[in-house]
């Protein structure tokens, strides 16, 4: 009698998968990845935390400006409201709203690359304090645990492209609540000391729903909830993740489909963002500074599996997530440049 295969409980719970997994390369060894270790679950915790706390406290002062008909970032107090916060102890419920929508877009974003592994019966654990390595393993310099484990380019192709569509389905919700609980801005405000520009998004979804919600003033007359403010942050986020370069999850995609194309594009993402960020962002030279970064290579060639279209399908629609989430200039006059000139001569 042959000998029975042992079978992990993930094959067994998804049998239809185990034949393509086994059929296609062994799992990569991890061990030239050993720098690269999930985060420690105290520190997930801590860090969750902080978040938590950080985010709420911003929140409170946020809601605070709200009521009051001011726009955020009005004054210094706004761009570091932590002490004004433990004064209002009373009023954290109030941060709530910009906080938990912040955590939801960035746990949605961590479930959907969760329940890719899952699909693929790659191993894995789910906390909710492992919410927290979601704002490491995306950043530049840092690799999420559970790429290094895909052994075919399909299964790089979903890992990388469930998270951020997953994040940015949530924030499509949030959205639509923050703008329909947004007010017109006032004659009397008090200027921002920075100006957001608001992604493709907003407008295309303010536009679907004008039938509705006659109300929504335009973008740019708009005083914007908080919710609707924690939804730019976590659309930015998922820009950010989508950018095809390095091993950012959009990175990923593009090296599934071809490493020498990820390469070019690697290099010439880098020179943009470099350009973008001395004359529109000052923001994006720190993303291209995290990308030069050793860590940020592809450290072997996945196997030539061939791609069936149900995962080609993910590419365009990463590519209209990016396209909607993104914004050259997420801060108006906060380039390089404009900062430089600032400094210097005080323009």
């Amino acid at each position: 009698m042959p000998p029975v295969r042992a079978t992990t409980p993930i094959q067994s719970r998804y049998p239809r998968n185990r034949a393509r997994i086994h059929a296609e390369s062994p799992r990569p060894d991890t061990a030239s990845a050993d720098h690269l270790r999930p985060i420690p679950n105290i520190f997930s915790v801590l860090l969750v935390f902080v978040i938590f706390v950080a985010t709420t406290a911003i929140g409170m002062r946020y809601m605070f400006d709200f009521r009051n008909g001011q726009p955020p970032l009005t004054s210094s107090v706004d761009l570091l409201p932590f002490a004004w916060a433990w004064s209002h102890l009373q009023q954290v419920a109030d941060g709530l709203p910009f906080s938990l929508t912040l955590l939801a877009i960035l746990g949605a974003h961590r479930l959907g690359h969760f329940f890719a592994c899952r699909y693929f019966g790659i191993k894995g654990t789910l906390l909710i304090p492992d919410l927290a390595s979601l704002a490491l393993s995306e950043y530049p310099g840092t690799i999420h645990p559970a790429k290094l484990h895909a052994s075919s380019r399909s299964e790089l192709i979903t890992i990388g492209a469930a998270g951020p569509i997953a994040g940015f389905a949530v924030a499509v919700a949030t959205t639509c609540y923050g703008l329909t609980h947004s007010a017109a801005i006032g004659a009397d405000v008090t200027p921002s000391l920075l100006r957001i520009s608001a992604p493709a998004l907003m407008g295309v979804l303010r536009s679907t729903m004008l039938a509705s919600y006659p109300d929504i003033p335009p973008i740019l007359q708009l005083l914007p909830h908080p919710v609707l403010f924690a939804s730019w942050c976590g659309l930015l986020i998922t820009a950010w993740t989508l950018i095809p370069a390095g091993r950012l999850d959009g990175g990923d995609i593009l090296y599934a489909l071809s490493p020498r194309l990820h390469r070019v594009a690697s290099t010439c993402t880098i020179g943009a963002l470099l350009y973008l960020g001395t004359f529109e962002w000052i923001g994006w030279l720190f993303l291209a500074l995290g990308l030069i970064l050793p860590s940020m290579r592809h450290p072997r060639s996945l196997a030539r599996t061939s791609l069936s279209v149900e995962w080609l399908v993910v590419v365009p629609l990463c590519v209209a997530v990016f396209l909607l989430a993104a914004s050259t200039q997420p801060v108006a006059d906060m380039s390089l440049t404009r900062v430089l000139l600032r400094i210097h001569w005080g323009l």
